[in-house]
């Protein structure tokens, strides 16, 4: 392993020069623990994919709204969380209540989602573009509420580099299994009561988002203490940011994210498209994404083994590269359908990793934050990079619905569409996550937070908070 820089990127002591012989921590959390806090994670897998699938085929395909227009309400709407992302991050740090400042933002996402997910998964008959914009503006809003402060308290949950991945793992597993529940039973109502089709699909899964929302989120902030002895952050803003950008290893996460982030969208933007038009399979599109995510779960537990003998970021590059085997996806036509779930099989595998290692690293950059600048600062780094995903998930769709556009390929159930309709769908659905997220392996290669580098960062933090108290003390003796 490389040894140890004795300058940081900004010219300040390297963490060897900080850090000496201070034992890390040892503490562990509870297996209870860990499954309540992983429970809240469960209603936001089932609504990412059929939000990010389901929503612009079903709107752009069914209801009858242009995908130009499907692809910009995106665009418009994730936009919008360059105001939302970092003003609840910046909010949920200076929050400071009796019960926490992570736990409350969770509580009042709730009833914000579910009018959302009731509005957008049960539309009136007829629908335009302001109906989608307008309800997507408020899903996102709460979903930025629950997300940002639930990802956060993650990182203050448990300062241990690999116990930080086995939380996430627990949290990952548990909100694929909700995921994998969500298309078993359209699944299950396709084969044994030929129910089924994009509308039937959305209204299975916008009930169970209905179900889940309140059940684990109040599980979750019930069960899972919360320290509220941590002082909410005081750092000027700007001074804040400019602490943050010149913390090297957060851009170079941030990069890695943004550009797997990207690859994925474009890809999830034309999965039933493809499904429909190339392989002439109507109502199986759920089918696919029922072996990609059962695969996924089984794989987390194999990835969280491997990041402990090949770090973290290594262990993330290698299940990046396996993706390349989604470009068979271009030799295959109509009636291949189930030619296409080996190939799924595979990807779904690689995908347990990016689940999994890439959140549990976003902890151990923000401890680099917390020794520079002496506070907690969780929330407001989860914000920007939730920021970067969003970005990257509504440019991926505009890119991929304006592309299809484009090329005149039409979305109407049934329709017939040419060589050339067919080659764009292709060329994006086996090129694009292959092409991005080998552009993020390079990017996160040499990724310098190794496991002893967080260690000797922990160490230094620890030894700083013991000289606080130790002056904390002396100031309250009595004279």
């Amino acid at each position: 392993m490389s040894s140890m820089r004795t300058t940081e990127g900004d010219g300040r002591p390297g963490l060897a020069a900080e850090a000496r012989s201070v034992p890390s921590s040892t503490r562990q959390l509870s297996r209870s623990t860990m499954v309540f806090y992983g429970l809240a994670d469960m209603p936001i897998q089932v609504a990412t994919i059929a939000v990010a699938a389901y929503i612009p085929n079903y709107y752009g395909s069914d209801l009858g709204v242009s995908l130009a227009t499907v692809g910009s309400v995106w665009l418009v709407a994730r936009l919008f969380d360059g105001l939302t992302d970092p003003l609840i991050g910046f909010l949920s740090d200076r929050t400071r209540t009796r019960w926490g400042r992570r736990r409350v933002w969770m509580v009042a996402s709730v009833p914000i989602m579910m009018a959302a997910v009731y509005k957008l998964f049960f539309p009136v008959t007829s629908v335009d573009g302001s109906y989608l914009l307008t309800w997507m503006l408020l899903l996102w809003l709460g979903w930025t509420m629950l997300l940002i402060p639930y990802y956060a308290w993650a990182a203050e949950l448990t300062p241990d580099y690999h116990e930080r991945s086995v939380l996430t793992g627990w949290r990952t597993w548990l909100g694929l299994a909700a995921n994998v529940l969500s298309k078993l039973i359209p699944v299950l109502a396709l084969l044994l009561f030929a129910y089924g089709g994009t509308r039937e699909v959305l209204a299975m899964i916008g009930t169970m988002m209905l179900v889940l929302l309140p059940v684990t989120v109040g599980l979750t902030v019930a069960k899972v203490p919360e320290d509220t002895t941590l002082a909410p952050s005081r750092m000027p803003l700007w001074k804040g940011l400019k602490l943050m950008w010149r913390n090297g290893p957060f851009k170079r996460l941030l990069i890695a994210f943004f550009l797997s982030y990207t690859g994925a969208a474009l890809s999830t933007a034309v999965v039933l498209f493809y499904i429909r038009g190339v392989l002439g399979e109507e109502d199986a599109g759920i089918v696919m994404l029922l072996v990609f995510y059962l695969v996924n779960l089984c794989a987390v537990p194999f990835w969280v083994w491997l990041s402990k003998h090949l770090g973290k970021h290594r262990a993330w590059c290698a299940g990046l590269l396996m993706y390349w085997v989604s470009v068979l996806y271009m030799f295959l036509g109509e009636g291949d359908f189930y030619l296409m779930l080996p190939i799924t099989a595979v990807t779904g595998f690689a995908a347990g990793c990016t689940w999994v290692l890439p959140n549990a690293m976003k902890a151990d950059v923000i401890d680099l934050d917390t020794l520079r600048s002496g506070e907690n600062r969780a929330a407001w780094y989860f914000a920007v990079w939730s920021l970067a995903i969003k970005v990257a998930v509504s440019i991926g769709p505009w890119l991929a619905l304006s592309a299809l556009a484009f090329t005149g390929f039409d979305a109407k159930p049934g329709a017939a569409n040419g060589p050339e309709q067919l080659l764009g769908v292709k060329l994006i659905f086996s090129f694009a996550v292959p092409v991005f997220y080998s552009l993020a392996a390079a990017v996160a290669f040499n990724y310098p937070v190794t496991e002893a580098r967080h260690r000797r960062l922990r160490q230094a933090i620890q030894r700083r908070n013991g000289r606080r108290r130790v002056i904390a003390t002396e100031h309250a003796a009595p004279s």
